[in-house]
């Protein structure tokens, strides 16, 4: 066993989704298996105007601006708040922060084009709003943190990859403790995009709509929100008497040099990826017992990743419990990842794996356990989430249920020493 000064914990979770406005009103909506799809109407870049959407409303003071900002703030307020951090009484230089990348304002666009008459007068500078960096920014600049920080930009694997990397930080000792996370928005440019690619979902019923795992599911829905973690090192953790919820046992990142929006079939890449985790978090495939799953709802990546699970996982893969947190929330794209791990540390606190709702046909292709409907309690002790990417960029994160009883009794001796 790695000595308390290597070992990651998740102290801290802030989420708002369309299904919650926090993180306990996230994971209730969640375990009750609510869908936040919605249908948005008065959307110029769509043919018809109109798509499906997990949307979150938020005020704000500018109503120009993306949400992007006010979302990552409002996640990161609850999480540091959550691992009960007084900022006075920490080192604010090993406090690092990494937070994703995220598309810009991209009503600049049509400023610059000349169509100011379509776009109120922005207040705040341009490079505020275009920066993918931003919402990174603007977390450092509240909370005053002055250790290492970054933003990465790996499409739909872009916060399980920030996770990984604050993850990394602390064990390499440039810090104690990080912020991370993300927030993702409905950009019509891209959801335009993404229907014209036919990777949009729709139903009649627009919660209905998000269908993992079932063979009459059409795509994937766009999803808004945002979720942050806070992890540090564990002795770190003890010293502030935290309440833990999980341990960052590992994880891996890979790519998948295939196709730039399809997936390699074969699941190559992602049997290695799985493989590399369970080896770096010295895990056995039958230790695993749930599976957050990217489980978007399009044709390939269903197929492709539960062929990759029971690949990696052979004969354990008839016991491990599957989901699509997508089903219900949608997908966050940038955010999907950190929400998601988010979820599944509630899950391994809980002991409830999640279920995957709408999935009333299973596809014969992808045969493995995916919680159809209703979730259930579930002894979860080791847990694993996955992230596949366009452009091929893969992530997993493998975590750990917490037992605060043992933990208590471990920390005695140190608490009489000290």
């Amino acid at each position: 066993m790695s000595s308390d000064r290597d070992r990651v914990v998740i102290t801290g979770i802030g989420l708002i989704t369309s299904v919650g406005r926090c993180r306990e009103s996230t994971w209730r909506a969640v375990q009750l298996g609510h869908s936040g799809v919605r249908r948005i109407h008065n959307v110029p870049e769509i043919p018809d105007g109109r798509i499906l959407g997990a949307t979150v409303d938020l005020s704000m003071d500018e109503p120009w601006q993306l949400k992007n900002v006010p979302l990552s703030l409002k996640a990161a307020e609850e999480a540091i708040t959550d691992a009960g951090i007084r900022l006075r009484s920490i080192d604010r230089d090993r406090f690092g922060c990494f937070i994703s990348g995220h598309m810009g304002n991209t009503n600049l666009v049509a400023q610059r084009l000349g169509r100011r008459d379509l776009i109120p007068a922005p207040r705040s500078s341009w490079y505020s709003q275009w920066l993918p960096n931003s919402a990174s920014t603007a977390v450092i600049r509240r909370f005053r943190l002055t250790g290492p920080t970054s933003s990465h930009i790996s499409a739909c694997a872009t916060s399980t990859v920030d996770f990984l990397s604050a993850v990394r930080a602390i064990r390499d000792h440039q810090c104690d403790i990080a912020i991370t996370g993300a927030a993702e928005v409905i950009h019509p440019i891209f959801a335009a995009g993404f229907q014209n690619m036919g990777a949009l979902a729709d139903h009649v019923d627009p919660k209905q709509a998000c269908r993992p795992f079932d063979i009459n599911r059409n795509g994937f829905v766009m999803g808004e929100g945002a979720g942050a973690l806070v992890i540090e090192r564990l002795d770190h953790a003890r010293r502030r008497g935290a309440i833990i919820y999980a341990e960052v046992l590992g994880g891996c990142m890979l790519a998948d040099a295939h196709h730039l929006t399809g997936i390699d079939m074969q699941s190559n890449t992602l049997v290695r990826l799985i493989l590399q985790t369970l080896r770096r978090s010295d895990l056995i495939p039958s230790d695993i017992d749930y599976i957050s799953a990217h489980g978007t709802g399009t044709q390939q990546n269903d197929v492709a990743e539960s062929h990759g699970i029971r690949r990696s996982l052979g004969r354990a893969a008839e016991h491990v419990c599957v989901s699509s947190i997508k089903s219900m929330i949608g997908h966050l794209v940038n955010a999907s990842g950190c929400t998601e791990i988010a979820i599944t540390a509630l899950a391994l606190r809980d002991g409830f794996a999640p279920p995957t709702i709408n999935l009333t046909h299973p596809d014969p292709a992808c045969d493995l356990d995916c919680i159809p409907l209703v979730g259930r309690r579930y002894p979860v002790e080791h847990a694993l989430k996955l992230s596949l990417a366009f452009g091929g960029h893969m992530a997993a994160v493998a975590l750990r249920r917490w037992d605060q009883l043992g933990d208590a009794r471990q920390a005695l001796p140190l608490a009489r020493a000290a």
